[in-house]
C-alpha cells in the first residue's frame, strides 16, 4: 500500500536517503513508497536474485550477509531504522549482492527502479539529490570496507 503521513515524512527527511529534498520532491517520492511488513526471521532479499527495488528501514533490525567461499554466511553489517539497502541494483541493474534477513518484526518502505525513473521524469532536481545521497552512502560503505581490509591481512612471517 502507498503511504503518506506527516510522521513518516518527518522520519524520512531525517534519513540519509531523503536528506536535502524540497517539500515537493519529498512528497513525490513518499507517494511512490510501498510499505512492506516482515516477521522476524524473514528473508527480504537473497544474494544473487534479481533486484529492481530498494528499501528504507522504518522499524526493526536486519542483518546483511554474503556467502563466503566455504559456503557459509558471513555477517557483513546490521541495519536499523533510517538505514537503506538495495540501492545498488537501482544503479547498476545487477543481481542482489547480499542477503538481508530480519532479526525482529520489521517495517520497510520500498522504492522501485520504475518509480525512481518516474521521479527522474517528474522532478530532475529531486532525482539528482537522491542519487547524490545514494552515492554518499556508497562512499561511506567503501571507506568502512577500506578500513577493515588491513585488519583482515594475515601477518607475513619470514
Amino acid at each position: 500500500m502507498a503511504v503518506s503521513s506527516p510522521d513518516l515524512k518527518a522520519f524520512l527527511i531525517a534519513t540519509p536517503f531523503f536528506g536535502g529534498l524540497s517539500d515537493a520532491g519529498l512528497d513525490l517520492l513518499v507517494s511512490m513508497l510501498v510499505e512492506r511488513r516482515f516477521d522476524a526471521g524473514a528473508t527480504v532479499v537473497a544474494e544473487g536474485e534479481q533486484g529492481r527495488s530498494m528499501f528504507i528501514v522504518h522499524s526493526g533490525k536486519l542483518v546483511v550477509s554474503r556467502l563466503g567461499n566455504s559456503g557459509r554466511a558471513i555477517r557483513m553489517s546490521d541495519l536499523e531504522p533510517g538505514d537503506f539497502f538495495g540501492e545498488m541494483t537501482l544503479i547498476e541493474m545487477q543481481n542482489r549482492s547480499a542477503t538481508v534477513v530480519t532479526e525482529s518484526p520489521t517495517v520497510l518502505y520500498e522504492l522501485t527502479a520504475r518509480n525512481l525513473y518516474t521521479c527522474y521524469k517528474a522532478d530532475i532536481h529531486a532525482y539528482v539529490i537522491v542519487l547524490q545521497n545514494i552515492n554518499r552512502e556508497l562512499c561511506r560503505r567503501l571507506r568502512r570496507a577500506d578500513n577493515r581490509i588491513p585488519e583482515l591481512q594475515t601477518p607475513h612471517t619470514n
